[in-house]
């Protein structure tokens, strides 16, 4: 496990955290300790791809991708601007449009459903399992004539139950999509996230465990026509400059984000250790009856993007902790059938009660690359001294 060594110190809020000498204000998410674990890499990478004056579409995108298909185990990965495009990129390639529908969980960011909708197909919701992820019990029966696809995500780094799900997608025909954005490096029964359908999708957001330094994305397949098919719908349209064959986008990973990205991946793997001894300190000592921790997958690896608890006693459990300067948040207050953006859909409160329930009662906790004993310590005792007043 990394930490911080003991007497260094790192801006957090107004404060100063130093290990061994005080504690305050621990955010939900630190991002700066984690530029701290690698700032020479990062710094030395920056000025590397600065000096090399070729910004865009260069070789440090071509290495990031190369690399990142092969820690994946993917056969090709394709470089995007956001997550969201990895999204909509990917219904698009597949050919997934109006008079569609696709089969998503309730319980995601909404951006997942974005990716459906903005090629005019429509969102079919299941309820989530006991892990957060689709129950894969309550797909068949959503399938229909119209049914085209089903994305899972991997909602906080737990896989969801991908056997069953291949299993359905081969019996009916429909294409599988793997929401990835906070599943980097998960593994279901020691296979990545992101491998098993037709295409894997990915957010490198800074949150993200494989963060970049702004927004990113990319795409993994295993089919080389989806590879090429995207790549060229991610600048302009275009497979030669100038020469557009369809209207694409603008959507191209950065030089700089790329390499800076490839310096993180080095280092995934010691991350990642990092976030699950973290998660196996909170799974084994938070003991608060008014608590639920979350559930992990048997035979799976979780990478803990969010360490997600359950309380009737949410608001109060938000205070407590910000009175005693810990940071939370809740991924994700309001479910997408209730969202404003999709009120078109004609869905109501009461459609979809496990959602609806989640969506009243989650809530994240500190972890983060760099969180000190210390401060892993102080959320503990807090937590279990919680009485829901």
């Amino acid at each position: 496990m990394i930490f911080m060594p003991v007497g260094s110190s790192c801006k957090s809020g107004s404060y100063k955290i130093k290990e061994g000498i005080s504690l305050k204000d621990i955010m939900t998410n630190n991002l700066g300790r984690g530029f701290q674990l690698y700032q020479e890499e990062y710094e030395e990478k920056v000025i590397e791809v600065m000096r090399s004056g070729w910004y865009i579409l260069g070789q440090e995108l071509k290495q990031f991708e190369d690399e990142w298909a092969q820690y994946v185990g993917s056969r090709y990965c394709v470089g995007l601007a956001s997550g969201l495009d990895a999204l909509i990129l990917a219904f698009r390639a597949l050919n997934i449009g109006e008079g569609d529908e696709v089969i998503v969980q309730g319980n995601t960011y909404i951006a997942s459903v974005i990716g459906i909708t903005s090629n005019r197909a429509k969102p079919i919701f299941v309820e989530p399992d006991e892990s957060f992820g689709i129950d894969l019990n309550k797909i068949e029966k959503k399938i229909t004539k119209k049914t085209k696809a089903i994305l899972v995500v991997h909602l906080y780094g737990i896989p969801c139950e991908m056997q069953g799900i291949v299993d359905l997608c081969k019996k009916y025909n429909l294409r599988l999509i793997e929401d990835c954005a906070q599943s980097h490096g998960a593994e279901y029964h020691g296979k990545m996230t992101g491998t098993f359908g037709d295409i894997g999708c990915f957010s490198f957001y800074p949150s993200k465990n494989l963060g970049a330094f702004g927004d990113a994305g990319a795409v993994v397949t295993d089919h080389e026509e989806l590879a090429d098919k995207i790549r060229i719908l991610r600048n302009y349209g275009s497979e030669k400059r100038y020469y557009n064959k369809v209207a694409g986008v603008n959507s191209r990973l950065d030089e700089l984000q790329a390499g800076l990205l490839r310096v993180k991946l080095r280092h995934l793997e010691e991350l990642t250790q990092e976030r699950e001894a973290i998660a196996a300190r909170y799974i084994e000592e938070i003991n608060n009856e008014l608590i639920q921790l979350p559930i992990p997958r048997k035979e799976c690896r979780c990478v803990w993007h969010q360490f997600v608890l359950q309380t009737i006693f949410r608001d109060e459990l938000i205070n407590y902790l910000k009175e005693r300067k810990i940071g939370t948040i809740i991924h994700y207050p309001v479910p997408p059938h209730l969202a404003e953006a999709y009120i078109g859909l004609g869905y109501q409160k009461g459609d979809f009660p496990i959602t609806e329930r989640l969506a009243d009662t989650v809530l994240s906790i500190p972890v983060y690359n760099g969180m000190t004993e210390k401060e892993i310590d102080y959320v503990v005792d807090c937590i279990n001294k919680f009485r829901g007043d």
